[in-house]
């Protein structure tokens, strides 16, 4: 795969189509097993509550592999990310109910780079706070 957009087509603040995305109790179970972290934090509300938290939170890698799917539905090819950051800053609370969580993911681009890359800034909110911070991707396109 090649990336679908041009890189002469974007201008800086191009915004990309924002998204969100569902979590709940049954996602992070999957993750968990997909990924081998099997923190308590992430599926033991009794665990998570006596260790400080509201409840149980989503895993950080999770919560920054949706983000990034914003950037890499809106370039048609994951393999045109080269660089990818983010500070965690607030977690991803879900509750044991049917509705679970909701991590809303906008951004937009925030520089042209040599070389075909652009720089995309992402703002990913939940419950109305912003959990993550300082959130980019590089791609390039083509």
């Amino acid at each position: 795969m090649t990336a679908r957009i041009s890189y002469g087509s974007v201008e800086v603040g191009t915004e990309l189509p924002a998204q969100s995305f569902r979590v709940t109790r049954a996602t992070l179970v999957r993750y968990a097993g997909a990924s081998g972290d099997f923190n308590p934090i992430h599926w033991n509300e009794k665990f998570a509550v006596e260790v400080g938290l509201p409840d149980v939170i989503a895993h950080g890698m999770f919560t920054m592999a949706e983000a990034v799917r914003v950037v890499t539905d809106w370039v048609g090819d994951p393999g045109a990310l080269v660089e990818y950051g983010v500070r965690f800053t607030k977690p991803v609370v879900v509750p044991n109910d049917d509705k679970g969580a909701l991590i809303e993911v906008s951004a937009k681009v925030a520089a042209k780079l040599d070389d075909h890359l652009v720089r995309v800034d992402l703002t990913a909110v939940s419950e109305g706070k912003k959990v993550l911070g300082m959130s980019r991707a590089v791609v390039r396109l083509a």
